[in-house]
């Protein structure tokens, strides 16, 4: 007697010999079903034998794709991403009911026959016939299977999802072929077990652990009869028997479904007769995909982490390869945002700007000496919903992360010249002349060797807050005051290269991915920056000299099927940019500026900080960026189109004159960095002595005057190295002369207006760089 396998049908060598005894009856049978006509029923069985001879012998199942679980530091849900909203569950949790009511509809005879069922090819056959058409399929549900793999392999591709699912002759055939495959590898309940986690239910639920939370808000193992039957009764026409969208309908399809358990004995007419009175009982639940769905104003954060993902080599050498990654999904990303530093941040940028003002605010959290990114949000949230002032862009990264093209920092970037200058041998007590007003002084020597000089017949001024203002100034009182003069000197004393070289070492580069221009009014902040650029470089004089790069992910899990295992996960390299002392020194200068200068509305009270403002003098931007010895953090106010400018302006139900870097920026800080360090320990900084110095002493040229006509870059911008010019190039773009109560800002032409390909150092200067 022929031996059976346990799971029911016949076994590999009846199922194979059986099918090559009717390879001519069952290619004419699907000719007969894909094809009304009956003329080409002998071709298509010749062809159809060719075919199955030459078609692999295996079939190559892709896991399954599931969603993806974003968490944050401590565990908690951040949001689900998925291409298919799938969670795989085994046979034991799904609801017997749901088992038989998916044989019962589908494929009554499933545990009888094997890959094909040949009695139901021909009964399809002849009520095809009959109907001149397509009135009947008689595929298995092992078939049915195969095809899902199909579709599963095509994913979002609509080409070869139509190749998938085409009713042609030759799909028939290959489904065939794996399908007596699959029966011999797999067995009746283990194909049963992946039918049901591979099929698609509607409303984007792949599989049907997924539906019974789509529908019911419950596992798969807890449906009862009823509910079992509705979900069965829509795999056929997921869109047709949609019950959020047809009650009727769906009802009708559930029905069926549970007079045809009754007709083949899954349960009792009574049983059937009583679930058929019973309500659908629906308690649907909306699908959660994407970052749009994340909690705590975290919508940036989760784009950032799959912007990171999708970019670094360690998940897949190839953008396809870390893609297919991704979408295959199936991951647990534990992350580095902290719930309570996210939830401040996001708390003080919404009572500070409304996402309806005309300018928005992006702010970032990171920890010093780690690289981790602690929070990361913005006033406009994560969304495509423009008529809600949502947007995709994260205004808080580089371009090539999904952000913008950056914000110039104005005089948050005197810092680094600073250190640069005590790297190079400065004593923290020179004084400079500082005039009110001056030339760029020239030559400047730049890298290679080169030098950039200003135009003696049009030379390049700037200018401090007012005529009041004017030096000598020490270097602790020109960083309180945000000197422009003052910086001015010091870094055309010292060189522009130093300044590139450590910025280099502190990670600082352009939004927009362009190298720094070599040009004296660097110093001012001129090359636009972003957020996590600028919080992350400060947290390098937090962490007394060590830049650490900037890390998103702590961890992955995988899920592939029932096993599980650890992806490999970016780590943060940390690396000395300078050294202790310079960093002490800088944040000794950096905490007068919040208890003495510019800054002092940022203050965090008795706890010890340090940071510094910067506002262009376009008012297109104004920020603040600061740090405690635990965190580092940087606040951006601006308008993202480089439009409107902050003058006259609301924000947050509040009037301004002119919008200044410590006067709303600062507070925002104040207020994020409050709440995000509430509890956790209030270390001091490593301080130095830093004497006033002798003013009497200052060096530099009050109006550097001197110097050769240059010209602008081989490929400059607009007015020949007005802004990027080329080597030894000289642009000319007089600062105006606003003076005010608070410092007065950095450039004054919008960002990004003139942004030239030159090869040299031509100068972007401008105004006044003061916070």
């Amino acid at each position: 007697m022929p031996k059976k396998r346990s799971g029911g049908g016949l076994s590999p060598a009846q199922q194979a010999a059986k099918f090559l005894g009717v390879s001519v009856l069952a290619g004419a049978v699907l000719a007969g079903i894909a094809l009304p006509a009956f003329g080409a029923l002998g071709l298509a069985a010749k062809g159809s034998v060719e075919s199955f001879d030459e078609l692999p012998a295996n079939l190559k199942t892709p896991p399954l794709s599931q969603r993806t679980t974003i968490l944050d530091a401590d565990g908690g849900q951040i949001a689900t991403v998925y291409s298919r909203d799938r969670t795989v569950v085994s046979l034991k949790d799904m609801s017997p009911y749901v088992q038989k009511a998916i044989v019962a509809i589908e494929d009554s005879r499933f545990y009888q026959h094997g890959a094909v069922d040949m009695k139901g090819v021909l009964r399809a056959l002849n009520k095809n016939v009959q109907s001149s058409g397509v009135a009947q399929g008689a595929s298995t549900l092992t078939q049915q299977y195969v095809k899902n793999v199909f579709v599963e392999e095509a994913g979002d591709d609509p080409t070869k999802v139509a190749q998938a699912t085409q009713q042609t002759l030759g799909r028939k055939i290959k489904e065939l072929k794996f399908a007596i495959q699959v029966e011999e590898e797999l067995g009746k309940k283990k194909i049963l077990e992946n039918y049901l986690n591979i099929t698609f239910f509607g409303e984007q639920a792949y599989g049907v652990e997924a539906a019974a939370q789509r529908y019911f808000s419950k596992h798969a193992k807890d449906l009862n009869l009823q509910e079992s039957a509705l979900l069965a009764g829509i795999v056929q026409s997921p869109s047709r028997y949609d019950p959020v969208n047809d009650e009727e309908e769906a009802t009708k399809r559930r029905n069926t479904v549970l007079a045809r358990m009754a007709e083949v004995g899954d349960v009792s007419r009574a049983e059937a007769d009583k679930a058929m009175k019973a309500p659908l009982g629906l308690k649907p639940s909306r699908p959660k995909n994407g970052c749009i769905t994340a909690v705590k104003g975290a919508g940036f954060f989760c784009d950032y982490v799959r912007q990171v993902f999708l970019s670094d080599p360690v998940f897949g050498e190839t953008s396809e390869a870390r893609a297919k990654v991704w979408n295959q999904g199936g991951l647990t990303i534990r992350t580095t945002m902290d719930p309570q530093a996210q939830e401040s941040a996001q708390d003080s940028i919404k009572s500070h700007v409304y996402k309806s003002d005309d300018v928005a605010t992006a702010a970032t959290i990171v920890q010093p000496g780690t690289g981790k990114v602690l929070a990361m949000g913005q006033s406009r949230p994560y969304g495509i919903d423009t008529k809600d002032h949502q947007t995709t862009i994260n205004l808080s990264v580089n371009q090539s992360m999904g952000g913008g093209a950056g914000y110039q920092p104005g005089s948050t970037f005197k810092p680094i010249v600073a250190a640069a200058a005590l790297e190079g041998g400065t004593p923290a007590t020179q004084s400079y002349s500082s005039p009110y007003e001056m030339d760029y002084p020239s030559p400047v020597s730049v890298c290679n060797g080169k030098t950039w000089r200003n135009d003696p017949n049009n030379p390049a001024k700037l200018t401090n807050e007012d005529e009041s203002e004017h030096g000598p100034y020490s270097m602790k009182e020109a960083t309180a005051k945000s000197v422009n003069t003052y910086y001015v000197q010091m870094i055309s004393d010292i060189g522009i290269c130093p300044v590139v070289e450590l910025a280099k070492k502190m990670g600082v580069s352009r939004a927009d991915g362009n190298k720094i221009v070599q040009a004296p009014s660097i110093a001012l902040g001129t090359q636009e920056m972003s957020p996590l650029t600028m919080a992350n470089a400060y947290a390098t004089f937090a962490s007394r000299g060590m830049y650490c790069t900037p890390v998103a992910i702590e961890s992955i899990t995988q899920t592939v099927g029932s096993q599980k295992k650890s992806l490999q996960v970016p780590k943060s390299t940390c690396t000395r940019a300078m050294s202790p002392t310079t960093a002490d020194t800088v944040s000794t200068l950096l905490k007068g500026v919040v208890e003495d200068g510019t800054g002092q509305q940022a203050g965090l009270g008795s706890r010890p900080s340090a940071g510094k403002t910067g506002t262009t003098d376009n008012r297109y931007a104004a920020w603040f960026v600061g740090y405690t010895p635990n965190m580092a953090g940087a606040v951006w106010v601006g308008d993202p189109t480089h439009k409107r400018r902050m003058i006259g302006i609301n924000i947050g139900g509040i009037g301004y004159e002119k919008v200044y870097g410590g006067e709303v920026p600062g507070p925002i800080w104040r207020d994020m960095m409050n709440g995000a360090l509430q509890g956790k320990p209030a270390p001091d900084f490593n301080l130095v002595n830093i004497p006033d110095g002798d003013k009497n002493k200052g060096r530099g040229n009050d109006d550097g005057n001197n110097g050769d006509p240059g010209r602008g870059g081989d490929n400059g911008s607009l007015f020949g190295g007005l802004l990027n010019g080329g080597t030894d190039g000289g642009g000319n773009n007089n600062g105006g002369n606003n003076g005010g109560s608070f410092p007065s800002p950095t450039f004054s032409l919008p960002e990004g207006l003139f942004q030239g390909n030159g090869n040299g150092n031509g100068n972007g200067h401008g105004g006044r760089g003061r916070g």
